[in-house]
Protein backbone atom coordinates (compact mmCIF):
# COMPACT_ATOMS: atom_id res chain seq x y z
CA UNK A 1 0.00 0.00 0.00
CA UNK A 2 1.88 3.54 -1.18
CA UNK A 3 1.41 6.62 0.47
CA UNK A 4 -1.44 7.87 -1.39
CA UNK A 5 -4.30 6.09 0.43
CA UNK A 6 -7.90 5.76 0.22
CA UNK A 7 -10.63 5.07 2.41
CA UNK A 8 -11.35 1.83 0.11
CA UNK A 9 -7.98 0.90 0.37
CA UNK A 10 -7.82 1.23 3.97
CA UNK A 11 -10.54 -0.92 4.76
CA UNK A 12 -10.10 -3.57 2.33
CA UNK A 13 -6.35 -4.21 3.98
CA UNK A 14 -8.44 -6.94 6.27
CA UNK A 15 -11.42 -8.03 7.90
CA UNK A 16 -11.63 -5.89 10.92
CA UNK A 17 -10.00 -2.74 12.08
CA UNK A 18 -9.07 -2.64 15.30
CA UNK A 19 -10.42 0.16 17.88
CA UNK A 20 -7.58 1.03 20.42
CA UNK A 21 -7.28 2.78 23.29
CA UNK A 22 -4.10 3.53 25.06
CA UNK A 23 -3.56 4.79 28.58
CA UNK A 24 -0.34 4.06 28.43
CA UNK A 25 2.97 5.28 25.03
CA UNK A 26 4.86 3.11 26.38
CA UNK A 27 2.42 -0.05 25.04
CA UNK A 28 2.17 1.90 21.69
CA UNK A 29 4.91 0.20 19.93
CA UNK A 30 4.74 -3.04 21.27
CA UNK A 31 0.88 -3.73 20.48
CA UNK A 32 1.29 -2.49 16.84
CA UNK A 33 4.03 -4.63 16.43
CA UNK A 34 2.11 -7.56 17.61
CA UNK A 35 -0.41 -6.53 15.88
CA UNK A 36 1.24 -6.83 12.19
CA UNK A 37 2.57 -9.57 13.01
CA UNK A 38 -0.92 -11.26 13.55
CA UNK A 39 -1.58 -9.93 10.08
CA UNK A 40 -3.66 -7.06 10.76
CA UNK A 41 -1.40 -3.26 9.59
CA UNK A 42 -4.61 -0.79 9.55
CA UNK A 43 -4.63 0.31 13.15
CA UNK A 44 -7.09 2.83 14.84
CA UNK A 45 -6.23 4.40 17.69
CA UNK A 46 -8.78 6.69 18.84
CA UNK A 47 -8.28 9.90 20.20
CA UNK A 48 -10.08 9.57 23.66
CA UNK A 49 -7.23 9.51 26.06
CA UNK A 50 -4.51 11.92 26.37
CA UNK A 51 -1.85 9.29 24.83
CA UNK A 52 -3.74 9.03 22.10
CA UNK A 53 -1.54 11.47 19.54
CA UNK A 54 1.49 10.46 20.98
CA UNK A 55 0.71 6.93 20.60
CA UNK A 56 -0.12 7.57 17.11
CA UNK A 57 3.34 9.33 16.76
CA UNK A 58 4.89 6.58 18.38
CA UNK A 59 3.82 3.83 16.21
CA UNK A 60 4.23 5.87 12.99
CA UNK A 61 7.62 6.12 13.67
CA UNK A 62 8.96 2.95 14.65
CA UNK A 63 6.26 0.76 13.19
CA UNK A 64 6.56 1.93 9.45
CA UNK A 65 5.09 -1.83 8.35
CA UNK A 66 1.80 -0.62 10.60
CA UNK A 67 -0.72 1.67 8.50
CA UNK A 68 -1.67 3.93 11.67
CA UNK A 69 -4.70 6.43 11.75
CA UNK A 70 -6.80 8.52 14.36
CA UNK A 71 -10.06 7.80 15.55
CA UNK A 72 -12.51 9.51 17.90
CA UNK A 73 -11.79 12.59 15.84
CA UNK A 74 -14.68 15.31 16.20
CA UNK A 75 -13.26 18.32 14.50
CA UNK A 76 -10.89 20.29 12.33
CA UNK A 77 -8.37 20.76 14.89
CA UNK A 78 -7.86 17.05 16.06
CA UNK A 79 -7.85 15.80 12.10
CA UNK A 80 -4.62 18.42 12.20
CA UNK A 81 -3.58 17.06 15.44
CA UNK A 82 -3.43 13.61 14.58
CA UNK A 83 -1.76 14.37 10.59
CA UNK A 84 0.85 16.02 12.46
CA UNK A 85 1.43 13.08 15.03
CA UNK A 86 1.56 11.12 11.78
CA UNK A 87 -1.90 9.23 11.12
CA UNK A 88 -2.56 8.22 7.61
CA UNK A 89 -6.07 8.34 8.06
CA UNK A 90 -9.16 9.35 10.10
CA UNK A 91 -12.15 7.78 11.68
CA UNK A 92 -14.96 10.25 13.09
CA UNK A 93 -18.26 8.82 15.49
CA UNK A 94 -20.04 11.11 13.09
CA UNK A 95 -19.74 13.43 10.24
CA UNK A 96 -19.97 17.25 10.08
CA UNK A 97 -18.63 19.13 6.64
CA UNK A 98 -16.07 20.84 8.61
CA UNK A 99 -14.74 17.53 9.62
CA UNK A 100 -14.85 16.44 5.91
CA UNK A 101 -13.16 19.74 4.29
CA UNK A 102 -10.90 19.92 6.90
CA UNK A 103 -9.34 16.21 6.14
CA UNK A 104 -9.46 16.76 2.20
CA UNK A 105 -7.71 19.66 2.66
CA UNK A 106 -5.07 17.65 4.88
CA UNK A 107 -5.52 15.06 1.88
CA UNK A 108 -6.27 12.76 5.40
CA UNK A 109 -8.34 9.80 3.92
CA UNK A 110 -11.49 9.55 6.16
CA UNK A 111 -14.34 7.34 7.26
CA UNK A 112 -17.13 9.39 8.66
CA UNK A 113 -19.89 8.14 11.30
CA UNK A 114 -22.82 7.57 10.22
CA UNK A 115 -26.02 6.57 11.73
CA UNK A 116 -29.13 7.65 9.57
CA UNK A 117 -29.85 7.83 5.84
CA UNK A 118 -29.92 12.02 6.32
CA UNK A 119 -25.97 11.78 7.35
CA UNK A 120 -25.16 9.38 4.53
CA UNK A 121 -26.80 11.93 2.06
CA UNK A 122 -24.55 14.50 4.30
CA UNK A 123 -21.21 12.45 3.64
CA UNK A 124 -22.18 11.59 0.19
CA UNK A 125 -22.80 15.49 -0.94
CA UNK A 126 -19.22 16.17 0.09
CA UNK A 127 -17.89 13.30 -1.94
CA UNK A 128 -17.55 10.66 1.12
CA UNK A 129 -18.79 6.98 -0.02
CA UNK A 130 -17.17 4.66 2.40
CA UNK A 131 -18.52 5.23 5.83
CA UNK A 132 -18.33 3.77 9.18
CA UNK A 133 -21.95 3.07 10.51
CA UNK A 134 -21.35 3.62 14.40
CA UNK A 135 -23.04 2.40 16.81
CA UNK A 136 -23.74 -0.47 14.39
CA UNK A 137 -25.62 -2.88 16.69
CA UNK A 138 -27.34 -0.51 18.57
CA UNK A 139 -28.40 1.48 15.34
CA UNK A 140 -30.11 -1.07 13.92
CA UNK A 141 -27.21 -4.02 12.71
CA UNK A 142 -27.08 -5.89 9.63
CA UNK A 143 -30.94 -5.10 9.38
CA UNK A 144 -30.27 -1.61 8.73
CA UNK A 145 -27.42 -2.14 6.58
CA UNK A 146 -29.56 -4.66 4.70
CA UNK A 147 -32.46 -2.25 4.59
CA UNK A 148 -29.66 0.68 3.34
CA UNK A 149 -28.55 -1.75 0.18
CA UNK A 150 -31.69 -0.66 -2.19
CA UNK A 151 -30.91 3.51 -1.90
CA UNK A 152 -27.32 3.30 -0.83
CA UNK A 153 -25.84 0.60 -3.03
CA UNK A 154 -22.82 2.88 -4.02
CA UNK A 155 -21.92 2.97 -0.42
CA UNK A 156 -19.49 0.65 1.53
CA UNK A 157 -19.66 0.73 5.00
CA UNK A 158 -17.19 -0.39 8.23
CA UNK A 159 -19.55 -1.11 11.13
CA UNK A 160 -17.88 -0.61 14.53
CA UNK A 161 -19.90 -0.42 17.82
CA UNK A 162 -20.96 -3.54 19.41
CA UNK A 163 -19.50 -5.71 16.38
CA UNK A 164 -17.75 -9.08 18.22
CA UNK A 165 -16.46 -12.60 17.32
CA UNK A 166 -19.87 -13.96 17.38
CA UNK A 167 -21.62 -11.46 15.19
CA UNK A 168 -18.28 -10.26 12.91
CA UNK A 169 -19.00 -13.01 10.29
CA UNK A 170 -22.59 -12.07 10.21
CA UNK A 171 -21.51 -7.88 8.90
CA UNK A 172 -19.02 -9.34 7.23
CA UNK A 173 -21.61 -11.33 4.67
CA UNK A 174 -23.12 -8.47 3.49
CA UNK A 175 -22.37 -7.34 0.30
CA UNK A 176 -22.35 -3.60 1.27
CA UNK A 177 -19.70 -3.87 4.24
CA UNK A 178 -16.09 -4.27 3.57
CA UNK A 179 -15.00 -4.57 6.68
CA UNK A 180 -15.37 -4.27 10.79
CA UNK A 181 -14.21 -2.11 13.45
CA UNK A 182 -13.74 -4.00 17.11
CA UNK A 183 -12.15 -3.44 20.35
CA UNK A 184 -11.67 -7.30 21.01
CA UNK A 185 -8.28 -7.11 19.26
CA UNK A 186 -6.27 -5.10 22.00
CA UNK A 187 -8.05 -6.03 25.47
CA UNK A 188 -7.25 -3.70 28.37
CA UNK A 189 -6.19 -6.79 30.20
CA UNK A 190 -3.97 -7.66 27.61
CA UNK A 191 -2.35 -4.09 27.50
CA UNK A 192 -1.73 -3.79 31.36
CA UNK A 193 -0.12 -7.52 31.36
CA UNK A 194 2.08 -7.14 28.04
CA UNK A 195 0.18 -10.05 27.04
CA UNK A 196 1.90 -9.59 22.81
CA UNK A 197 0.94 -12.66 22.21
CA UNK A 198 -2.44 -13.06 23.03
CA UNK A 199 -3.04 -10.12 20.71
CA UNK A 200 -1.41 -10.99 17.88
CA UNK A 201 -2.68 -14.29 18.19
CA UNK A 202 -6.35 -12.14 18.50
CA UNK A 203 -5.19 -10.46 15.36
CA UNK A 204 -4.39 -13.79 13.36
CA UNK A 205 -8.15 -14.93 14.12
CA UNK A 206 -9.35 -11.61 13.17
CA UNK A 207 -7.41 -11.82 9.75
CA UNK A 208 -9.26 -15.06 9.08
CA UNK A 209 -12.72 -13.54 9.36
CA UNK A 210 -15.13 -13.31 6.09
CA UNK A 211 -11.90 -15.43 4.62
Amino acid sequence: MDQRLTALAIMQDAPVIPVIVLNNVAHAVPMAQALVAGGIRVLEVTLRTPEGLASIEAIARAVPEAIVGAGTVRSAADARAAASAGARFAVSPGYTSALGQACQALQLPLLPGVATSGEIMAAQDDGFNELKFFPAVQAGGTAMLKAWQGPFGDVRFCPTGGVSPDNASQFLALSNVVCVGGSWLVPADALEQGDWKRITALAGAAKSLGA
